[in-house]
């Protein structure tokens, strides 16, 4: 099988960003959508949320191994390259369905995340986006999928929150990485929390679990070092895969620091009053307090 490797980030956290730069050094493919959970959940339907555990490893094993070997045939590479944001709550459950992969974990100013994370929450419907996704919904889950799909744009056009990112709005859904709670902490929390909570969630279980594995299966990647000198964090992230000498090929041009902090403004000093008394410590842990 072709080497995996599995970039782990909260959402908005220069996922897609990396991914597109790795993808473009000869020998690197991915799928062509931006994510993949569809896949990721087959045989996996009966939980609501994306924390899969580790124990279902067994029963997926095969179906995942064989998706990332289509996809490193079908494109002749040598290393295929995934990223869905769910990732970051189930890493032992890839861990052990794929015990070759290696893993990136990008990680990103928790309060820049969340701005940003706010502004998808509940954009408008792309078509073009959505079909590209569905092309890879195993055939026997579609009709879950199709289900969930409409259920959810009637609840935004009913309730009011389609387009809307009012701080303080009470979510009728859920967009992105859902935790085993994210029904309660729809409840409880309005949107800027929640944006907060899941990218708080995503890197403290993404940290936690990947300490776990040995060190040459993870490298760790600090989105705003990486923006401020691209080249060099390509080239760390090409060694960590073995293609050390492909840097050249690559695609770094595209990256810019632009957004670096801009977070705290966006979200207004009250907001952030409330999401670093919510998650200080979270942040304190990764140097962004």
């Amino acid at each position: 099988m072709n080497q995996p490797v599995v970039i782990v980030g909260a959402p908005r956290s220069g996922t897609n960003m990396l991914r597109d730069v790795l993808t473009s050094a000869p020998g690197v493919t991915t799928w062509p959508c931006d994510e993949i959970n569809f896949v990721w959940k087959h045989h996996n339907l009966d939980l609501e949320h994306d924390e899969i555990p580790a124990s279902r490893a067994d029963r997926s094993t095969a179906y995942l191994q064989e998706q990332f070997a289509r996809r490193g045939r079908r494109d002749d590479a040598d290393i295929v390259i995934e990223k869905t944001c769910a990732t970051s709550l189930r890493v032992p459950f890839v861990a052990g369905a794929l015990p070759e992969a290696k893993f990136i974990f990008i990680r990103r100013d928790g309060l820049d995340a969340t701005a940003s994370t706010m502004k998808r929450w509940n954009a408008e419907f792309d078509l073009g986006y959505t079909l590209r996704k569905v092309r890879f919904v195993p055939p026997t889950d579609f009709p879950r999928h199709l289900r969930d799909f409409a259920v959810k744009r009637v609840k935004q056009r009913v309730s009011g929150d389609a387009r809307s990112q009012d701080n303080d709005l009470r979510v009728s859904t859920w967009w992105g990485p859902r935790p085993h709670d994210f029904r309660e902490l729809q409840r409880d929390h309005p949107l800027e929390e929640l944006a907060f909570i899941q990218w708080q969630r995503c890197v403290e279980q993404a940290a936690d679990s990947l300490s776990a594995l040995p060190e040459d299966r993870v490298l760790e990647v600090v989105y705003e070092d990486y923006v401020a000198d691209p080249r060099e964090g390509t080239r760390r992230c090409l060694e960590f895969m073995g293609l050390g000498d492909r840097l050249d090929a690559t695609d770094v041009g595209r990256v810019n620091a632009g957004s670096v902090g801009k977070g705290r403004s966006q979200l207004g000093p009250d907001a952030v009053t409330r999401i670093e008394a919510l998650g200080g410590p979270t942040l304190g842990r990764f140097g962004y307090a």
